[in-house]
């Protein structure tokens, strides 16, 4: 074999080595395959986990892996009867010993599953007559017409509880998150009497509530007064009586033993409103009724600051106050007058980071969610939250459409100062935009 040939031969088994260390076509199809079949398993895994963790969080009762920052605050249970107490059971946080003792809750569902017969007095003697004529037809529709009544009002009761339950609930947890995220580390501070001085004690029902003036305070203090034995009827305080002559004790008058004790063991109550919906009815009620005190105190700076050529009876007086000239006070790093409680922003009036409040209202349901309270503190029954407005009881009440029209007075510059102002509200208290350019 010539040296031609014994190259050529080296070469052609040289290449069928690599065609044959080189992988078929179908062994990458395999590869692919698997690598994609592998990425798709890893994605639905984690998928399924975030569906996990959703379902976790929106079903009551379940515990979370990671605990808030605070400690979690006795509450509503949504587990327990709609009548059950306040008290979580052995994890509530104990009572104050030398406090009157808590009464106890009556229950909120009449119990439709028992036979009137069975709880009358006279049930045995009726059985002793002997046997009872067979009832007939109509007297049978009657009966199941009547049961079937009361079993469906009954089942709506026990899902307005559940329902109203699992709104606190939800306002805690957003109170939690939005407190963690803006305030951190806050409820290890120390708390001072001028943060407690709006909260008012009832000790009989063990209940601290914060006034907020505007979403309801004057009825409150109608029903604190009741619940502590200095009335008997909302219907006989009047305005006056129930803002100057309670002889209701604020947390700030207690030592600071007492303080802790109460706001450890007691109910925590706040009742919110609509912050432009709030300012606006105190605008209404202070300036555009006659009013002794902030018509000089508020109206004179105000319309002496603001006002272009103003009068000098609008100077003296200070009556007469616009909308606008309002907002502009409230926004002024340099008021001439300051803050006042009426139009001060729930989270700096009643600190609700701070105190950690159970039980967090809201002033657009404000009879349904205060009664709810009432029953589970075992106020007794025939106290109900009063509905009446004795203050310019002739004037309208302040709604989302009033709200609407007056801010309307004012540009978009002034409106979006004037929510970032309150900014926090909403966000606390899960309000939404009141306008649409709004950011």
């Amino acid at each position: 074999m010539s040296q031609l040939e014994c190259r050529l031969l080296e070469a052609l088994c040289g290449r069928r080595r690599l065609l044959a260390m080189k992988p078929p076509c179908s062994l990458y199809c395999s590869l692919w395959f698997l690598l994609l079949l592998g990425a798709g398993s890893l994605l639905l895994l984690v998928r399924l986990q975030d569906l996990s963790v959703t379902l976790q969080q929106q079903t009551p009762g379940t515990n979370y892996l990671v605990a808030p920052r605070w400690p979690i605050p006795k509450d509503f249970d949504t587990d327990r009867p709609a009548a059950g107490s306040l008290d979580g059971g052995e994890d509530s946080a104990p009572r104050v010993e030398d406090g009157p003792s808590k009464p106890s809750v009556r229950p909120l569902i009449p119990d439709v599953e028992r036979s009137p017969e069975s709880s009358s007095p006279s049930a045995a003697d009726d059985r002793a007559d002997g046997p009872k004529p067979p009832v007939t037809k109509r007297q049978r529709k009657l009966l199941l017409k009547s049961n079937f009544v009361t079993s469906g009002a009954a089942e709506g009761a026990e899902e307005r509880q559940q329902r109203l339950a699992l709104a606190q609930d939800g306002r805690r947890r957003l109170l939690r998150e939005v407190c963690a995220k803006y305030q951190p580390g806050i409820a290890e501070q120390l708390i001072s009497r001028r943060q407690v001085s709006r909260v008012y004690v009832e000790d009989r029902s063990r209940l601290l509530y914060c006034e907020v003036p505007k979403a309801g305070c004057s009825n409150w203090k109608r029903v604190l007064m009741v619940l502590g034995g200095s009335a008997s009827s909302t219907r006989d305080i009047p305005h006056d009586a129930a803002h100057y002559g309670n002889h209701l004790r604020r947390l700030e008058s207690y030592d600071r033993r007492g303080i802790a004790e109460r706001l450890r063991s007691y109910t925590k109550v706040l009742f919110v409103r609509e912050p432009f919906e709030r300012l606006v009815s105190a605008f209404r009620d202070k300036f555009e009724s006659p009013n002794s005190y902030y018509h000089p105190v508020f109206g004179r700076p105000i319309i002496s600051k603001y006002r272009v050529n103003a009068t000098r009876t609008a100077l003296r007086t200070g009556a007469g106050v616009t909308f606008r000239e309002f907002v502009q006070y409230l926004l002024d790093v340099r008021r001439p007058v300051g803050m006042d409680i009426h139009w001060e922003p729930v989270s700096q009036l009643c600190n609700p980071c701070l105190l950690q409040y159970n039980f967090i209202g809201k002033f657009e349901d404000l009879q349904e969610e205060a009664n709810f309270l009432l029953r589970n503190i075992g106020a007794p029954g025939n106290l109900t939250f009063p509905d009446f407005k004795d203050r310019n009881p002739l004037a309208e009440r302040t709604s989302s459409k009033i709200t609407q029209s007056y801010f309307a007075q004012l540009n978009s510059t002034e409106r979006q100062k004037a929510f970032d102002f309150y900014y926090m509200d909403y966000l606390t208290f899960d309000y939404p935009k009141p306008f649409k350019d709004l950011y």
